[in-house]
């Protein structure tokens, strides 16, 4: 579809948010631009009647670990957006502190969106990181486009042994009743 292009679907099995009916989706410049009765009557370059097909919303998965750049091997954005679109998922949004570099600068940011350019078959956003020390860096990933912020509220090491540091050895753990 071109951005100029526009797109009339219909579906007997549309589901919507009163639950699922007969009903057709005007699509405008890649966004809906109507939702109405399946005999919907709107000038459209393209008309695609999915008959009992049914068609449903885009699902968005909030925490993928995309490890491009710097372990693309692990998964890439070629491969995480291709999996997303094959199981329904339109959108994901990149989870910030499993990379490298990880999304705790704007610089960090602009390689993943570099990374990812060409690439995705489905929408991505980013989230950023919150660490020690990267306060002053938290406006300016929001402004350069972050959905929000991951950061952890204990040492996400998750490991209360020796080889932990002192931290975990000096913490109490969960509080007791």
């Amino acid at each position: 579809m071109s951005d100029a292009e526009t797109l009339l679907i219909r579906s007997r099995r549309m589901v919507l948010p009163d639950g699922e009916r007969e009903a057709a989706v005007f699509v405008r410049d890649h966004r809906i631009d109507a939702v109405g009765d399946y005999d919907l009557q709107l000038d459209a370059d393209r008309t695609v009647d999915l008959g009992d097909l049914p068609l449903l919303p885009g699902l968005v998965d909030s925490h993928v670990h995309v490890n491009e750049p710097g372990r693309t091997e692990w998964e890439g954005f070629a491969t995480a957006t291709r999996a997303a679109l094959a199981g329904g998922v339109t959108t994901i949004c990149d989870m910030p502190l499993n990379s490298s570099p990880v999304t705790t600068t704007v610089d960090a940011l602009r390689a993943k969106v570099k990374a990812a350019a060409g690439q995705c078959a489905v929408d991505v956003a980013f989230w950023g990181g919150a660490v020690p020390g990267n306060l002053p860096d938290l406006r300016p990933l929001l402004d350069a486009g972050v959905v929000g912020f991951k950061c952890f509220l204990i040492d996400s090491r998750r490991c209360p042994g020796k080889s932990c540091g002192p931290r975990w050895r000096s913490w109490p753990g969960p509080a007791r009743r």
